[in-house]
């Protein structure tokens, strides 16, 4: 026994965990997740067990953050890892790298399934809150990564079917961690813009775990939230994420969405002719019914007219009346206030006092000579008559 090496705690642990990690290489591990935690840290713990017994894990936060959503206890799993054992403690456990659950997309499909009845539930899934796409966009956004073929496949339909349709790209990682934050980011900045009628928001196929940033909330409330139509263009014509359930129009591939926001030249061309013609008509029809509007408002506000401008005119007749007779009646009264005025003044006229034989002498300036005093010899005046004037001269005193 005294030849037996002495090991420190440490040292123990550590050659175990050497052993584990060294002895047993990757392996899967099937079994029921319990006492699920994330850590602050973004590492998450919990415990695969079957019937008889139990394994602590651990998946780190790298890890981790390829989840599409925590797996509630009581899912089955299947594991992929390995064993190792944390020396601070004694305890071994299996470090995983990647988790699934019923089947490869088990997980991404509860994920899936989780929030589609939650967006369904708040009505954000609802058709009648789909917008129409506008029919003749001046400008299309496009939100999608730029080294993607989607990207070259919008550009050249937009250009084939309407080249004079302005395109503006935002770029963003349509795959990976992060990438959900980045595609709704820039909905978000297109749509506030101003500078888009409508949007296409998609990527190229892949498996659902490739297109899970389309099937993210944060994604998922951009859409809902633009203040322009968005059209969903992810994928395979098979492949149906959140996105396609949000938006305003489902297009199953990122060709048909372009598709979808303009309309093909001869197509225009042809409906220009058929609006020329439509409108042509409805113009006439209206002239048409304006006239006849027209005529029976006429007819109405003569009849109207009629009415209002007839007694009128009666009472202005009336009125006419009764001023030439007020008129006649002053006239006439005046009339005989006059001749009496000129009676009294043909009274009191000097003239009436001649008329009765009277003579009445004024001097050369007009004035009446009153007394004897001023009938001086050689004198010179008039004596007025009731019809004229003789001259006269003083010639001898009387």
């Amino acid at each position: 026994m005294t030849s037996l090496r002495v090991w420190t705690v440490t040292q123990v642990n550590r050659a175990v965990r050497t052993l584990l990690e060294d002895t047993i290489e990757g392996l899967w591990i099937t079994g029921e997740i319990a006492n699920w935690t994330r850590a602050r840290s973004g590492h998450c713990y919990f415990t695969l067990k079957d019937e008889r017994a139990q394994l602590r894990c651990a998946m780190f936060k790298t890890e981790a953050a390829t989840l599409p959503m925590d797996p509630e206890d009581g899912t089955t799993v299947r594991a992929i890892g390995g064993l190792t054992l944390y020396e601070a403690r004694g305890e071994y456990q299996f470090v995983v790298r990647r988790l699934e659950a019923e089947g490869a997309e088990g997980l991404w499909r509860q994920a899936f399934e989780r929030l589609r009845a939650q967006l369904e539930a708040e009505g954000l899934l609802a058709p009648e809150r789909k917008r129409p796409l506008p029919r003749f966009p001046e400008a299309v956004g496009v939100v999608t990564s730029l080294a993607g073929a989607a990207h070259a496949d919008i550009l050249t339909v937009v250009r084939r079917r309407a080249p004079w349709t302005r395109v503006i790209v935002r770029g963003a990682r349509v795959q990976g961690e992060g990438s959900g934050e980045e595609v709704a980011e820039a909905i978000r900045a297109l749509g506030a813009s101003g500078l888009v009628d409508v949007m296409i928001v998609g990527r190229g196929g892949g498996s659902l775990e490739d297109l899970w940033a389309f099937n993210e909330e944060v994604v998922a409330r951009a859409i809902a939230e633009c203040p322009v139509p968005v059209i969903s263009a992810v994928g395979h014509e098979v492949d149906v994420t959140i996105s396609d359930l949000v938006a305003d129009f489902r297009a199953p591939t990122p060709s048909a969405g372009a598709e979808a926001a303009v309309k093909d030249g001869e197509g225009l061309a042809e409906a220009l002719v058929v609006t020329r013609a439509r409108m042509s008509g409805a113009l006439r029809a209206m002239a048409f019914r304006r006239r006849e509007v027209l005529g029976v408002r006429l007819g109405q506000l003569r009849r109207a007219g009629a009415g209002v401008v007839r007694p009128r005119r009666e009472a202005v007749n009336q009125a006419g009346d009764r001023m030439e007779r007020a008129i006649r009646k002053l006239a006439t009264r005046n009339r005989a206030r006059l001749s009496e005025l000129a009676g009294k003044m043909d009274v009191l006229s000097p003239l009436a006092t001649l008329s009765r034989g009277y003579a009445l002498p004024q001097s050369a300036d007009g004035s009446i000579l009153r007394s004897v005093e001023a009938f001086e010899e050689g004198v010179r005046f008039s004596l007025q008559v009731s019809d004229g004037a003789v001259p006269c001269e003083v010639r001898g005193e009387s």
